[in-house]
């Protein structure tokens, strides 16, 4: 479990493709106490530690972990979002994140005026239909806040330190980004199509916000 507050973004080393990938990724000071096993979001999905060599830690990326991420969109020296798994007894200062990654999303355009930093992100609509408006969502493990929604991409606003501290502001129109939905307006909107006899209908699903 994590929270979606990134503690660091850190350099890959190595990146060995195939039905399982190989990825290494150097966590500098972080790697102090990390052991084998141990499970940390890589651009918020959820990764074990498969081998140890100094600072620099490896994981074993399966199949289904690349079809439904960005990661092997990756190289090394890319930066990616790191954090570690959330300790019982820690601050929740995000929300709740799995580092489950539901999807991927594109980022489509920015702007940025007043002061403000918006990002605009075009994803699937089995994504956006269990979002709502200043709801959570994960992107690439961040947590930020729904700006705004519609049927096909939502928008998120950043502040100024999630720019300086992750890898959001330096990826350009087009890259994709891991998405993963609030986990709790999953399970209820799974409770509410239980209720409705596994009928339930968009008109439904707008009613009670989902």
């Amino acid at each position: 479990m994590f929270t979606g507050l990134i503690e660091k973004t850190a350099r890959i080393t190595a990146f060995r493709p195939g039905g399982t990938a190989r990825l290494s990724i150097d966590l500098e000071e972080l790697a102090e106490g990390v052991e084998l096993g141990n499970s940390i979001a890589v651009n918020g999905a959820c990764l074990t530690v498969s081998a140890l060599a100094g600072s620099v830690a490896s994981f074993d990326v399966v199949a289904e972990s690349l079809r439904r991420t960005n990661l092997a969109d990756l190289k090394p020296g890319d930066s990616v979002n790191i954090e570690m798994a959330l300790r019982a007894g820690d601050r929740l200062g995000g929300h709740f994140v799995q580092g489950h990654v539901d999807g991927v999303g594109t980022i489509s355009g920015r702007t940025a005026a007043r002061g403000e930093y918006l990002l605009h992100i075009a994803c699937p609509r089995d994504l956006t239909s269990s979002m709502i408006e200043k709801g959570s969502v994960a992107v690439d493990g961040i947590s930020l806040t729904i700006a705004s929604l519609a049927d096909e991409a939502f928008t998120i606003a950043i502040v100024p330190h999630t720019l300086t501290h992750t890898t959001i502001n330096n990826k350009p129109n087009g890259s994709r980004v891991n998405i993963e939905t609030d986990v709790l307006g999953k399970y209820v909107r799974k409770l509410l199509r239980h209720q409705d006899g596994g009928r339930l209908t968009e008109d439904f699903l707008k009613q009670h916000g989902f």
